[in-house]
């Protein structure tokens, strides 16, 4: 089968988006699948370029933001469109922006047939435009626009989540719906099996780790407010891990808690690679995730991977929640002190914590990103099929 994902920046660095697609990419390509990229450039010239390469487009006054939430756009060139699409047996649209609706024609004129998987939710675009992202006139207009131009042309719309299901559904798309995973990389957990001396000390430091991008909609000031309310903060060493827009916001906030004398240790702020989120991960005595916007939520389902308890926020727009397996690791968005009474029940049953973290890491393992790519496959074929009955 031959397959064109189509997205603006294939290889952007730190955008989950991105690195989702090229996941799925490489192992679409082993399990014996031609697949090309069409997108724009790799900013990194010495590195692999997409197999047709879009040049950047660059937006006069708002290119700092764009840049600031890991994103870039792609110019569309018909020529180089058309010979993309025209190579491929189907095309997989990656996002509903300019170059997808471009896309779209072009592959209707030529007969292909289209597949899509929703990434985005449009409060992720309108959340870097201040007080416009609680305007949500705009944010439902937004989605009519991306459901009318792209995802009704396509013959089946990937939901990564029940809630990115839920909400199309409301939205009456009228597309097919499949509810497959992004999937996750199988890592062998290496958390010990059984817990360790000295793990129920009352003294030693307790990790509570935060893995993603410092960014408005992660929510990073939720876990940092709970500190104020839990009766182990003098305890809990905070660890984030990540960049982002919101960096020097969330580092002023940890460091006026660590100041003040409500968190025993100072907060830490880190930038792993994969190994190394995998370590912080094992190490860690709990993970938190309180994002008001997310489709899946990759970095902590990889982190539970590590037999590490999570603590989720429950919101109308992440559909994270739905990896929790009860109640204890649930917590209402935005309210810091339900965080922290989850966090203190956690970090008060260490026994619980340690053999409930080895039931998260089986749980998650139906996840694994070859499970995901095959129901991909049986997607991208029965768009095909369509096609050549239609």
């Amino acid at each position: 089968m031959k397959i064109l994902f189509v997205i603006n920046n294939f290889h952007m660095q730190g955008n989950g988006m991105a690195a989702s697609a090229r996941r799925t990419v490489n192992y679409l390509r082993e399990m014996g699948h031609e697949v090309r990229v069409l997108a724009g450039p790799n900013k990194h010239a010495a590195q692999p370029q997409p197999e047709y390469c879009l040049k950047e487009f660059r937006f006069p006054v708002f290119q700092p933001i764009i840049e600031a939430q890991g994103f870039s756009y792609a110019s569309s060139d018909p020529k180089i469109m058309e010979e993309a699409i025209r190579w491929a047996d189907v095309v997989h649209l990656e996002e509903a922006f300019v170059l997808e609706i471009k896309a779209i024609k072009i592959a209707q004129k030529l007969g292909k047939p289209l597949t899509a998987t929703y990434h985005l939710h449009p409060e992720n675009i309108t959340n870097s435009l201040g007080p416009l992202c609680y305007w949500k006139g705009l944010n439902r207009t937004l989605l009519r626009l991306a459901r009318d131009l792209v995802f009704n042309h396509c013959a089946c719309v990937q939901c990564p989540t029940e809630n990115v299901m839920d909400r199309l559904r409301r939205y009456h798309f009228k597309s097919e719906m499949a509810l497959i995973s992004n999937g996750l990389i199988p890592d062998a957990c290496i958390r010990p099996q059984e817990m360790p001396e000295g793990y129920e000390d009352a003294n030693r430091p307790l990790k509570v780790v935060y893995i993603g991008r410092l960014s408005k909609e992660k929510d990073q000031s939720t876990l940092l407010e709970a500190m104020r309310f839990s009766s182990h903060a003098h305890r809990i060493q905070l660890i984030f891990a990540g960049i982002g827009p919101d960096e020097k916001r969330i580092k002023r906030m940890a460091q006026k808690l660590y100041r003040k004398g409500i968190v025993g240790y100072e907060p830490q702020f880190v930038f792993l690679d994969r190994d190394g989120l995998r370590k912080l991960s094992a190490e860690a005595d709990l993970c938190a995730h309180c994002a008001t916007i997310e489709v899946e939520g990759l970095s902590i389902m990889e982190a539970m991977q590590q037999a590490v308890v999570p603590v989720i926020a429950v919101g109308p727009y992440s559909g994270t929640s739905q990896f929790a397996l009860d109640s204890r690791s649930r917590f209402p968005e935005k309210n810091p002190e339900a965080l922290a009474q989850r966090i203190d029940y956690w970090l008060n049953h260490p026994r619980e914590r340690w053999e409930m973290g080895h039931r998260y890491a089986r749980h998650i393992a139906q996840y694994d990103i070859n499970n995901s790519v095959r129901q991909l496959i049986a997607m991208f074929q029965a768009a095909i099929d369509q096609k050549k009955a239609q």
